[in-house]
């Protein structure tokens, strides 16, 4: 078996000749009769003792031909694609040219993986924020560590106010006559939450537990009950209960509650800490993101298509697995949400797309600037991901042995992708906003010049 030519076609695709020698084809033939023959029927002789030559005057010369090309393609593939030092990226199409006893002439067509250039990749240039934490943010943060630790509470002794949760039972009237859905034992209500009729809970305000009341309100016109929109309606209430939310104080005490720290002023602090990481990381993604459009931008080479499909199926794939741990399957999720598959891959299509370019570009780089990945590299990540899964370095080290090449190729891109970021030029975010106004100007349709004012200011020079 050998390869007799290799030609590069367009889109980053190969075409191969491969031929098998009469001797390797005739013995494959041979193979695949003395493993059917046992199942073959020939009139005159016993089940499975029919010559060959029988069958193939009964049946047709080719008969053991389709088996014999499965038993001997693979490795005739294989050893093409060493021959011709290429890389597939898809699964090969393949066409039997001719077939005889001289032997068999395979045509192959497969995508491989393209060559692409880039340069420049150093000292690119793009704004970047300034990453910065507000007071706002971490009181918010404060205030929802806050709500968990409060504690629902019993009023006796003022009436509603606004923000108390009040227990009523209430019938409702419209016309006179009770309606259906309008009525209500013991049910839990916060003043302010808006989830009743406008003006419903403004008229418990100021009301004692005891108090019978009406709350005189009208249906919105646009209600979702047809017969109730528009009219107006009563409703006897009865206020049960009042309660209301005690929040925790914020002091020391507080603080120790709800994280590791003894006082009030180090947990806040660590609050903005942890904040100011998170929108340092944001701002260094955004930035990074800019740069690599630029590199985008920059690549030049053709990729084939296959390329996309295949991260496509990957990213379904692992959509399809997170909604298969929420115990929900993809049918359900498209019955549910009215989509369909095809939409589905269109909609991932762009960011597949990102990826297979950037992909190919840093592992040019990586190439281009002969980033190695050392022994200490390997120790860190594992360490780091051990750390992060809460596993024994050693235990970790072993369940990645058959995959430590995919785990060397991971950190190869990382620190190609730190290499760029390194070398690339961060400036003010004030540039972005003059960028974009210069390109605002510079679509703006120039102010057309009469003849008449030509004319007059040619005159005036």
């Amino acid at each position: 078996m050998s390869l007799t030519k290799s030609e590069k076609m367009e889109h980053s695709r190969q075409a191969l000749e491969i031929s098998i020698e009469q001797s390797v084809f005739e013995a494959a033939v041979e193979k695949a009769y003395r493993k059917n023959v046992k199942r073959i029927t020939v009139p005159g002789f016993r089940k499975g003792k029919a010559p060959r030559h029988i069958i193939e005057r009964l049946y047709g010369k080719g008969y053991f031909y389709d088996d014999a090309l499965n038993d001997l393609l693979p490795d005739a593939y294989d050893n093409a694609v060493k021959e011709a030092d290429i890389r597939p990226v898809s699964r090969p199409k393949i066409d039997v040219k001719s077939i005889d006893e001289n032997g068999v002439v395979l045509s192959v067509e497969v995508d491989v993986y393209p060559e692409i250039e880039i340069s420049d990749y150093f000292g690119l240039k793009a704004p970047k924020n300034e990453a910065k934490v507000t007071d706002e943010e971490i009181d918010a943060r404060i205030e929802m560590a806050r709500n968990r630790e409060s504690r629902e509470i019993e009023v006796t002794d003022r009436s509603v106010e606004k923000d108390d949760t009040v227990k009523i039972s209430y019938v409702g009237y419209v016309d006179g006559k009770p309606f259906d859905g309008g009525s209500a034992e013991d049910y839990s209500l916060k003043i302010g939450s808006n989830s009743f009729i406008p003006g419903f809970e403004d008229q418990i305000i100021g009301k004692n537990v005891n108090d019978k009341f009406d709350v005189n309100v009208k249906f919105p016109d646009d209600y979702h009950a047809k017969d109730l929109a528009g009219k107006d309606a009563v409703f006897q209430v009865e206020l049960k209960g009042i309660t209301k939310i005690e929040l925790p104080a914020l002091d020391d005490e507080f603080a120790k509650d709800v994280s590791e720290f003894d006082t009030f002023e180090a947990y806040k602090n660590s609050i903005r800490e942890d904040l100011l990481k998170q929108h340092e990381e944001s701002v260094e993604n955004e930035f990074m993101n800019k740069i690599c459009d630029q590199l985008i931008e920059k690549m030049q080479g053709e990729i084939p298509a296959s390329m996309f499909e295949e991260e496509i199926d990957s990213q379904l794939e692992s959509f399809e697995n997170n909604f298969k741990a929420q115990g929900i399957s993809m049918d359900m999720y498209l019955k549910y949400t009215g989509s369909d598959l095809n939409k589905i891959r269109e909609s991932i299509r762009p960011n597949a797309e990102r990826k297979v370019k950037l992909d190919l570009i840093i592992g040019k780089i990586a190439d281009a600037e002969k980033v190695e990945v050392t022994d200490e590299d390997v120790d860190a990540k594992i360490k780091d991901l051990a750390g992060k899964y809460t596993m024994e370095e050693e235990k970790l080290r072993e369940n990645l042995k058959d995959s430590m090449e995919g785990l060397k190729y991971s950190i190869k891109m990382t620190k190609t992708y730190d290499l760029i970021k390194e070398k690339s030029v961060a400036l003010p975010p004030e540039a972005e906003e003059k960028k974009d106004a210069d390109e605002k100007a510079a679509e703006k349709p120039k102010k057309k010049t009469t003849t008449k004012k030509a004319a007059k200011k040619t005159e005036e020079q």
